[in-house]
């Protein structure tokens, strides 16, 4: 048994460059900060309602966490603003990163307690629960850790799994039904845009469509499997069925597509050693004459 436990933790371990985890620390909470103003600011609302209203998930009610109100949703919004900004430059990575992952959970279980429950923000509360993990990485930085390896390899892991939960709730809930059934054309039919309204007048497409879509989820562990171009080929339609599904009924699943990104060689992506060059490269042009 050890030589199959070793190959499993050397798998789970397996050393990437610090760059990398320190590039996608920074998109993850600068995604967080974004999230606040941009993507979810309807969350503050939630200072307004009245407590009889917050039904919290279990584990609101396990930890338990305070019933929310008009000081708890200010103070975490303004402190979750600037310690998630504070956290993407990578300084005091440890403090700054289990603070950001107790304040979004917290902010989380605001948004989620009254309603609706959003199932695309699963791998991104992973990947704040484990960067802090990591410790310090410098962008650029090629040394390899298995400890990065490691975060890196938990998102990952999450990203799959929400696919696979995500089938889970399908028939957990809908049943066979959710296959053979219209789910798709009533999905077209209240938010379709015109790249997919003229689905409805063909006949079966849209159940061909609800199978391919559970066959896809299903298949998705195959990105662990296949290596080279074919490894990539399979991330690039992972992202493909994203913007698909966007393009057809305006569901968009950003935070997903951010926890995505751990699949990619972030490392390469320095945008600020780029734009040193280019400015450089201006500063070093001859003058025109006159």
């Amino acid at each position: 048994m050890e030589r199959p436990v070793n190959r499993v933790a050397r798998w789970f371990t397996a050393p990437v460059p610090l760059g990398r985890v320190a590039a996608f620390r920074t998109l993850v909470y600068l995604f967080v900060a974004a999230d606040l103003v941009v993507f979810t600011p309807w969350v503050r609302m939630h200072a307004d309602v009245p407590g009889s209203l917050y039904q919290p998930l279990l584990i609101g009610r396990l930890l338990p966490l305070p019933t929310p109100g008009y000081v708890l949703v200010t103070v975490t919004f303004w402190l979750l603003l600037a310690l998630s900004l504070a956290a993407a430059t990578g300084r005091a990575p440890r403090l700054l990163g289990w603070l950001v992952f107790a304040l979004y959970l917290q902010w989380m279980v605001v948004a989620m307690s009254y309603g609706k429950v959003d199932h695309d923000r699963f791998d991104l509360l992973v990947a704040l629960a484990v960067l802090p993990t990591v410790g310090a990485a410098r962008h650029g930085d090629p040394t390899r850790s298995e400890r990065a390896g490691w975060a890196l390899r938990a998102t990952q892991l999450a990203v799959v799994a929400t696919y696979f939960l995500s089938t889970w709730a399908k028939l957990r809930f809908g049943g066979l039904d959710w296959l053979t059934g219209a789910t798709m054309t009533r999905a077209v039919l209240r938010r379709g845009t015109v790249f997919a309204e003229w689905s409805t007048h063909v006949p079966h497409l849209l159940v061909v469509v609800q199978f391919l879509i559970v066959a896809f989820e299903l298949s998705t562990p195959l990105v662990f499997v296949l290596r080279g171009r074919w490894h990539w080929l399979w991330v690039a339609l992972m992202y493909a069925f994203h913007v698909m599904v966007y393009a057809a009924v305006t569901i968009s699943f950003i935070p997903h597509l951010v926890a995505m990104t751990s699949f990619l060689p972030l490392e390469k992506v320095r945008p600020v050693v780029r734009l040193r060059r280019l400015l450089r490269r201006r500063a070093d042009r001859p003058l025109p004459a006159d």
